[in-house]
């Protein structure tokens, strides 16, 4: 690899980070730049809603590495200035600063964005959003003496593990979601009610099925969530949780084909020669399921950035990792592996007990194993994964039977 070539990363989060490791993994030697918006270090995002919102891990927690991590692998840093345009003809990026970094290759990680309350109340005092770390950090300040209404507009995986932190400190949690169960979108009405159960078991008062009309407040703050049946709950701290977009605007700047994320093909590979996207802005060319699927989760950016790496530096990646997900609420603890498109309309096949929250939910398609995911079951997401991979067809008696050992339901490796 020759030394006088630049390689420039656009976005400070897991993939960015993730994919500079990767890159000098890969043997790299020439010049390596980050840019970053926030004037932070690289961080992970899922402590932001989870133990790092709680109270119960600190902030350097949330580093991808260690600041003395990037002088020693020789990685340029520019913290809290923007990427304000691209130049794919001149191999040019012009940050906020005035400066033009020209590059050999260029890696979009710019992420999403909480996606905004859809109006001015959306900015009044004591309205939170949460994707940052110093969102997260203003959140844990509103909530934690343990004295405040918090409504949670949205009752999504944010929204849910923002209450979990919330009841934790005492709060009075309201959640207020239009869905008729939580997340039965991505997990059905079963599989749903497991988490709806679990809220309101620990104080949670959860509303489902309801729309907002509007937030209430005055110049002190915000007072309250209007419904549109007129009725008003009663807040002064309200979550808005209603999911992220991507950062679109330098790829859009640069003619770069977009659809729901920067389209790529499975080597992370754009619309532009010497320009790749990954993580959240992506939207990447799964090669099994031949279609695109655009993934916010960390495993996908922890994932997906080291392969991106391994691209830039010439390895051919064809990337094919199952999307994996995880959250804690309360007591809970949930991962999930699977192929979400083909889980409508499949059957959902459970091992272990529902009500006791130990078990391991299979969605199952023409008997094959599309996705599984282990409620307080720990140990056996790489079976669960093997299961899916192999798309070997399964006897869903035998799946859902917990004297079955589940390692038996794969194939005979000998044979």
């Amino acid at each position: 690899m020759q030394t006088e070539q630049t390689f420039v990363i656009v976005g400070g989060g897991l993939a960015g980070a993730t994919a500079a490791a990767s890159i000098r993994d890969g043997g790299f030697s020439g010049r390596l730049v980050l840019v970053a918006e926030e004037n932070e270090l690289p961080y992970i995002r899922p402590p932001l809603s989870k133990d790092y919102l709680a109270g119960t891990a600190p902030r350097e927690s949330t580093l991808v590495h260690p600041a003395d991590w990037y002088r020693e692998h020789e990685v340029e840093l520019i913290m809290g200035h923007r990427a304000t345009a691209l130049s794919t003809q001149a191999k040019q990026l012009m940050i906020a600063t005035g400066d033009v970094l020209t590059y050999d290759k260029l890696l979009l990680a710019t992420g999403a964005s909480a996606r905004r309350y859809p109006s001015p109340a959306g900015n009044l005092l004591g309205v939170h959003h949460l994707r940052t770390v110093g969102e997260s950090e203003a959140l844990k300040q509103a909530l934690v003496d343990g004295t405040r209404r918090v409504a949670i507009v949205g009752s999504g995986w944010i929204g849910l593990e923002v209450a979990s932190a919330a009841r934790k400190y005492g709060n009075q949690v309201t959640v207020l979601g239009r869905e008729t169960v939580p997340l039965n979108a991505i997990l059905g009405d079963q599989v749903g009610s497991v988490f709806a159960d679990l809220h309101r078991d620990n104080d949670v008062d959860l509303r489902i099925s309801v729309r907002v009309e509007t937030l209430e407040g005055d110049a002190s703050g915000v007072t309250g969530v209007r419904l549109d049946t007129g009725e008003i709950v009663p807040a002064d701290v309200v979550v808005v949780g209603i999911g992220a977009v991507p950062n679109l605007d330098l790829a859009l700047s640069a003619g770069l084909t977009v659809d729901n994320g920067i389209l790529v093909d499975a080597g992370f590979r754009t619309s532009a020669p010497h320009v790749y996207a990954v993580g959240d802005v992506a939207n990447v060319f799964h090669p099994v399921l031949g279609q695109h699927l655009r993934i916010e989760h960390w495993a996908n950016a922890l994932n997906a950035g080291a392969a991106a790496g391994r691209a830039l530096v010439g390895e051919t990646v064809n990337y094919d990792e199952i999307p994996y997900f995880y959250t804690d609420q309360f007591d809970l603890g949930m991962e999930y592996s699977g192929y979400g498109p083909l889980t409508p309309g499949a059957e959902v096949v459970i091992r272990g007990n529902l009500a006791a929250r130990e078990f391991i939910a299979f969605w199952v398609t023409d008997t094959r194993v599309v996705a599984g995911m282990n409620v307080n079951v720990w140990d056996v997401n790489e079976t669960v994964q093997q299961l899916i991979r192999t798309g070997i067809r399964v006897d869903v008696k035998r799946l859902a039977d917990e004297t079955v050992p589940l390692q038996s339901l794969l194939p005979d490796p000998g044979a």
